[in-house]
């Protein structure tokens, strides 16, 4: 156990130390820095105001010399200030983590919730009405752009019907209790559970029957135990793992794609802050937040391997460590 842990937070801190970098350089090397965009805005500034700030700032350093002084700064927990906010990039970031983290949080424990019975159940009764049913739904679900189909919503339930909110994340002026807030919340979770629900399904209904194909779950249904038995004591445990490791995958991807229905609804979260950052040229907060996903990608592959010697009595953290 203590073996695997040291591992995976030794590579961990070489994955995190390794990407920001890149980031860092991909980011330095973008056309025009914050003192190129100050000067363009401010007609009152001279070329040598902006390399007096350069100098000021360090962007006239080689950018490696730059990356090291951003590197000991941040690991002595100064991670600097955000530009277009003009405060800690931690102030800003936090939050919109924790509007993220409630919002995908939902999201995904609901399409699971609804994807393992819908794809358990096409994989039981292959080529079944349910099954062609199931299989109509999910192919219809992956076709329909997460934009489009917020928009639908928008149009249904706030525009036709009236019973809920366009966009935001609460009532005007920050009043109202908790259940007020809640309800802003319904839209944005619903497109984002339709969007990933089709995909989720598809892949357990496939995890399943592949499972079902094997011989000790011939051997199950020879001694006469019932389908239900046979699927929840035998098959389904092995039908996870696949699945596990298609969500903890997705997670990062989720917690960046977020972007569209994030705009969409108005919702302030991770997605369009990191977005909205690389437009503005926010150095420091684009660079923060690109790393807080990178970090949540390598945390849901830890919880993935947690997963799995949870689930399957053959795996260990023994064997995990020595992989």
């Amino acid at each position: 156990m203590l073996t695997f842990l040291a591992r995976r937070l030794l590579g961990t801190v070489i994955v995190l130390a390794v990407m920001s970098f890149v980031i860092f350089l991909l980011i330095g090397l973008m056309p025009g820095d914050p003192i190129d965009i100050m000067i363009a805005s401010n007609p009152d500034l001279t070329t040598a105001d902006g390399e007096r700030l350069k100098r000021l700032h360090g962007l006239d350093l080689p950018i490696t010399e730059r990356y090291w002084n951003w590197l000991t700064a941040a690991l002595g927990g100064d991670l600097g200030y955000s530009r277009t906010f003009n405060r800690p990039v931690l102030d800003i970031l936090l939050p919109r983590l924790g509007n993220t983290i409630i919002l995908l949080g939902i999201a995904s424990l609901t399409a699971i919730a609804i994807a393992l019975p819908l794809g358990f159940a096409a994989a039981v009764n292959p080529h079944s009405l349910t099954d062609n049913g199931i299989n109509m739904f999910c192919f219809a679900g992956i076709s329909v752009p997460a934009f489009w189909l917020a928009i639908l919503l928008i149009l249904l339930f706030a525009v036709t019907l009236g019973v809920l909110p366009a966009g935001g994340m609460g009532p005007v002026g920050g009043g109202g209790g908790f259940f007020d807030r809640l309800e802003f919340l319904v839209l944005p979770v619903l497109t984002l559970t339709i969007a990933s629900l089709a995909g989720y399904t598809r892949f357990a209904r496939a995890s399943m029957m592949e499972a079902m194909r094997q011989d000790y779950v011939r051997t199950a249904y020879a001694k006469g135990l019932s389908v239900r038995n046979v699927v929840v004591g035998h098959a389904m445990r092995n039908a996870l793992l696949p699945l596990v490791t298609v969500v903890a995958l997705d997670f990062g991807a989720l917690f960046s794609g977020a972007l569209i229905t994030e705009t969409m609804f108005g919702y302030l979260g991770m997605g369009k802050l990191m977005f909205d950052s690389i437009l503005a040229n926010d150095f420091n907060l684009a660079l923060v937040g690109l790393l807080f996903a990178t970090l949540l990608v390598l945390v849901g592959n830890f919880l993935a391997d947690i997963a799995y010697a949870a689930i399957d009595p053959r795996i260990s953290f023994k064997s995990l460590a020595d992989q």
